[in-house]
């Protein structure tokens, strides 16, 4: 009788005790969540357009001017330089907006709604981001297509690199526009930081080599600057420690800064 019950005093909790039900009810309902936020997604026309068909839309407008295909960029041409610098942006882009997407959300109502159900306030930010980044792997997907098929040249394993570069580096974005969603007002929030994207990534280098001056000194404090040198670092680029110092101090910021917010968020729910 003693062993027996010492046999099942370690034996761990079966599937349909009552122990167990609690766990299955939570991943039921992260799994559930995360589809509808990546349908929510695919169904916004808006977020599409900015986030998955604008970025390779202007790469074929901006990329293949002039001779920019027989221009070496080190290990690639120009117009591989230029369509990561368009991949990065998308996945910026698209990144920012699931994060501040939090904004409406509260506006609405619906993060109280949640708090009815067995979600946790911390995997609601993060389902938040992984349909965020879902959304963005598409979109530098889409953009590295369709910059291959005209004209890009880079190795193989420079296409994957800046890939997987230009996915991971936004989330640093995704915790941006998180902060600003808790910061910034529903009605107005994405019209705030579209404008915002743009002129960092036009001030941090992304969309123009930075070359010598005392910009490319002023542009080391922007929070694209690093991301837009880790991008650009498997076609040739000098990666330099201030450009890994600024990613890393810049995603510090922003996820402390949307943990604070959200801490604040939660605390009067």
């Amino acid at each position: 009788m003693s062993a027996t019950t010492s046999t099942a005093g370690t034996t761990p909790a079966l599937a349909g005790t009552p122990a167990a039900r609690p766990r299955i009810r939570t991943t039921t309902a992260v799994r559930t969540y995360l589809a509808v936020e990546l349908r929510r997604a695919l169904r916004n026309r808006r977020n599409l357009v900015f986030s998955v068909v604008m970025p390779p839309v202007f790469f074929l407008i901006f990329g293949l001017q002039g001779d920019y295909q027989d221009q070496s960029a080190g290990n690639g041409n120009v117009t591989a330089w230029i369509a990561v610098s368009m991949a990065l942006y998308g996945a910026m882009v698209t990144a920012t907006g699931g994060g501040a997407s939090v904004s409406v959300e509260r506006a609405q109502g619906w993060t109280r709604q949640l708090r009815l159900t067995p979600l946790r306030p911390a995997v609601y930010v993060a389902v938040k981001l992984a349909a965020a980044m879902a959304l963005g792997a598409g979109s530098v997907l889409i953009t590295l297509v369709v910059a291959g098929v005209a004209g890009a040249q880079m190795p193989v394993g420079a296409w994957v690199l800046c890939a997987l570069l230009a996915w991971v580096g936004s989330l640093v974005f995704a915790a941006f526009g998180l902060f600003m969603g808790y910061l910034l007002p529903a009605e107005n929030v994405m019209q705030i930081l579209g404008p915002v994207l743009a002129l960092l990534s036009f001030g941090g280098g992304l969309f123009v080599p930075l070359g010598d001056g005392w910009w490319a000194d002023v542009a080391r404090f922007f929070p694209t600057y690093g991301l837009a040198e880790l991008v650009h670092a498997p076609l040739g680029g000098d990666l330099g420690v201030a450009a890994v110092l600024n990613v890393v101090a810049w995603a510090a910021i922003f996820f402390v800064g949307a943990a604070w917010r959200f801490r604040k968020d939660t605390a009067r729910v």
